[in-house]
């Protein structure tokens, strides 16, 4: 069960990075694409079962979130790729403001990935 879960939760972030840097482009282009209401609706489903299935794996694993430091600097890279992602497409008041931001929220996911894949907080850096 773990392998099945584990899969979805990596596609899912698949899709969710994809997306975002989709979205990303066409905010960046002017593209009548990013008012399109799939593209408004579709992210909020994959990102919910992306982090139930994180949820689900973490309830698997029987792992307290607490006491594993790099289960906690994800949740952190989490809230940073989601508040950076809100300046990115709606808070940001100027071009520069929301592409900083932008790159800002793929970094943070960079890092829950790196986080994810070295069990560690430091995430790439621990390589």
């Amino acid at each position: 069960m773990y392998l099945i879960i584990s899969y979805f939760h990596m596609t899912f972030a698949a899709l969710a990075v994809t997306g975002f840097l989709l979205r990303g482009y066409w905010r960046m282009t002017g593209s009548p694409l990013y008012k399109n209401r799939a593209a408004k609706i579709v992210p909020h489903i994959n990102d919910a079962l992306f982090f139930a299935t994180g949820v689900w794996l973490i309830s698997i694993l029987n792992l307290q979130w607490t006491q594993h430091a790099w289960l906690l600097a994800k949740f952190a890279g989490l809230a940073g790729y989601i508040g950076f992602g809100m300046v990115a497409f709606r808070f940001g008041k100027t071009s520069k403001i929301r592409l900083i931001a932008f790159v800002a929220a793929v970094a943070s996911f960079a890092f829950i990935v790196g986080a994810a894949l070295t069990k560690s907080p430091l995430s790439w850096l621990a390589l």
